[in-house]
Order: structure tokens, then C-alpha cells, then sequence
């Protein structure tokens, strides 16, 4: 399954890149995020491998999460015509995903982001999700874009709700 997301961010790219790259703002935007902690690397960096707790109802979802591109790698002091480029592979219990975040400077106060996702299941009952739900992982998808937009702007926290 793969769909395309994408938002205005009414802030300039570079402050969007740092804001979306620092871990400390994570559970500011990222509903469910109980843990996001390198195991091997800097967060946020090429090559880095973190472990990804999530929440979600009642359960607890663990995941790998592992950062395939960053480009540029440093996020300040971004050419105009550049776009920035965050990609990450995400494996769990019978699932495989890949999210591809691009943000281009729409102009020199607003950020187009674009997220590209695809995901893979594994065993009966996630194929079934997969299948049955995936409006879901869409919407799932649109949300925290929106939740990040709204921190961004606004600083508003998706805890305080």
C-alpha cells in the first residue's frame, strides 16, 4: 500500500526542518509517542537506529526505525532551490514501512511538505488491517502532519487535549 500526504506549513523551510529533526518536540506533535530513543547512532541522523514505542488504544506498538537519507545533513543555511529530504524505514511485528518527507520552500515563509509512505505486512491479521483499513493509515498519517503544523504555528501540544 502506498499514498502521498502533503501540508503548508506557514514558517520557513530551515525552521521546519530543525523543528520536525529534534526529538525533544516528538511528543509535542506525535500522538502515541511513549518512546522514540537511538540504540545506535545520534537521533536523527543517517544510519541512526532508534526504538519507536507507540500507543495506540489500549496497546503498545514496537517498532525499529532507521534513518535512510538526510539531505542536506546539515539543516542550516539551506539553498533555496534545495529540497530537504528525511527518509526512514520502519520494521515491526508484521510490518515493514518506508516514509519519505520532502519539504520545498513554496516561498521564503511557507514550507510545502510532502510525506510519501508505503507499507508491507507480514502474517494473516496485518494483511487483513492492510487490507481492510487503509484509509486508516492515511488519515492516521494526514494527523500528524496536521498536529505538526498546528505545534509549528501555533505551539500547541497534542497532550494538552
Amino acid at each position: 500500500m502506498k499514498y502521498t500526504n502533503s501540508i503548508e506549513i506557514a514558517l520557513p523551510r530551515e525552521k521546519v526542518a530543525q523543528l520536525l529533526a529534534d526529538p525533544a518536540h516528538l511528543p509535542k506533535w506525535l500522538r502515541g509517542v511513549v518512546l522514540h530513543e537511538p540504540v545506535k547512532g545520534m537521533h536523527g541522523q543517517l544510519g541512526t537506529r532508534s526504538r519507536v514505542v507507540m500507543q495506540s488504544g489500549k496497546r503498545e506498538i514496537e517498532c525499529t526505525e532507521t534513518i535512510t537519507r538526510r539531505d542536506p545533513a546539515d539543516l542550516h543555511g539551506i539553498p533555496k532551490e534545495s529540497v530537504v529530504h528525511f527518509d526512514r524505514e520502519i520494521v515491526g511485528a508484521g510490518m515493514w514501512s518506508v516514509v519519505r518527507d520532502r519539504l520545498t520552500e513554496a516561498d521564503p515563509e511557507m514550507t510545502l511538505w510532502e510525506q510519501e509512505s508505503e507499507y508491507r505486512f507480514d502474517g494473516l491479521l496485518m494483511r487483513l488491517v492492510g487490507l481492510l483499513m487503509p484509509g486508516s493509515f492515511r488519515k492516521q498519517s494526514q494527523q500528524h502532519m496536521q498536529d505538526f503544523k498546528a505545534f509549528a504555528e501555533q505551539g500547541k501540544d497534542v497532550r494538552e487535549h
